[in-house]
């Protein structure tokens, strides 16, 4: 991929508007990330909106540089380095600042998570469980948060590498107190953040996170987690990816222990040591995204062929139709697909200009639904 076309790349992905799904299917739409920044005013004059707003050229240069002086850099979904697992979901980070090993991302990870307000016996069993499976090749994905998460860091570099996804930007240490555990990941693994440099850690930036370490492993191991957390967060992103389930068992008494039990209620490993993961972790994710194909993995999403070759006309007549199919349940892109009458070019194009209006969402697992569904 040329330079330029990873700086327009960025620069779409940034603008205001432009989410993960959007960016791929403006992507497929226009083929370069150029064309599809020089259709975003029309974009919006047609909706109605005037939120596709792209950040100006010098302020993505700054963070550019900033990211270069410290040792960082951007990775881009097209990029021959962007792992392909993480590619397969259909919101896949557009775009990804790395710091450190750029090469863990590719690698058989498993991610271990769990609760904040960790007990002593759960820390203990994170440590032991993170640093087992790094000791046996595995690099371990985890959200260097307080209690798991910092427990499974430390036990996989004890014995191999590890992996943090941070919800704020790499410069940003969070928790605080986590600074020095940050600065090592970052000299010793490697250090990944979807958010652009100072930016503050919020509560909408979690789940985001979370999508991210279930999306670099084959599997997510669950230690502790009560029944409304966001470790389940992690854990139904990562099932929705294909992705096996782990949990450790723990006392009914604890309700710490309450959302991996059930977990292991619904079908998730019953995990009490590495050997169970090993065991059950999967080669590859069983489940791919909405747009991945060989074509596109091979070819980089820049040259694979324009799939929207269709008549203007033809994906009119889908945008006026396709809401009155869709209703309160999300329903399966493919099912919409076969209830049209019209081709695939056109019903994704369709959809592309009704998620820019504002009047469907594209949900995980290839589904949509109405935005107003969503919104109550």
């Amino acid at each position: 991929m040329q330079d330029q076309e990873r700086r327009d790349r960025v620069k779409l992905a940034r603008s205001e508007g432009i989410g993960p799904i959007s960016f791929r299917r403006l992507l497929q739409r226009y083929g370069s990330a150029r064309a599809a920044l020089e259709a975003l005013p029309e974009l919006a004059q047609k909706s109605g909106f005037t939120r596709f707003a792209a950040p100006a050229a010098v302020v993505l240069e700054r963070e550019w540089a900033a990211l270069a002086k410290m040792g960082a850099r951007m990775l881009i979904l097209g990029d021959p380095e962007y792992p392909a697992a993480l590619a397969d979901l259909a919101d896949a980070p557009p775009v990804l600042s790395v710091l450190g090993d750029i090469g863990l991302l590719s690698r058989r990870a498993v991610a271990v998570v769990g609760s904040r307000n960790a007990s002593a016996n759960g820390l203990r069993m994170a440590e032991q469980l993170a640093g087992d499976l790094a000791e046996a090749g595995l690099v371990v994905v985890s959200g260097l948060a307080r209690g798991i998460d910092s427990a499974a860091h430390q036990g996989a570099m004890a014995t191999g590498r590890t992996v943090a996804v941070v919800a704020g930007g790499l410069d940003v240490a969070y928790p605080p107190e986590n600074a020095g555990l940050q600065a090592r990941i970052g000299a010793e693994g490697a250090l990944v953040s979807e958010a652009p440099l100072g930016t503050d850690p919020q509560a909408r930036h979690f789940p985001r996170r979370n999508r991210i370490i279930a999306g670099l492993a084959l599997g997510v191991v669950v230690v502790e987690a009560a029944l409304r957390s966001g470790t389940l967060i992690t854990a139904r992103e990562a099932q929705e990816a294909g992705r096996e389930i782990f949990a450790v068992p723990g006392s009914p008494l604890d309700p710490r222990a309450r959302g991996a039990n059930d977990l292991i209620r619904q079908g998730a490993v019953l995990t009490e040591c590495a050997a169970d993961v090993l065991a059950h972790l999967p080669e590859r994710p069983r489940a791919a995204g909405l747009f991945q194909s060989d074509e596109f993995r091979t070819r980089g999403l820049a040259d694979a062929a324009d799939p929207f070759d269709f008549g203007a006309d033809e994906a009119e007549q889908a945008k006026k139709i396709i809401p009155d199919l869709l209703g309160p349940t999300p329903t399966d892109v493919d099912d919409l697909l076969r209830r049209c009458q019209f081709s695939a070019a056109a019903v994704m194009a369709a959809l592309l200009e009704l998620e820019l209006d504002g009047r469907i969402f594209l949900a995980a697992g290839n589904r949509v639904v109405l935005a107003d569904a969503v919104r109550r």
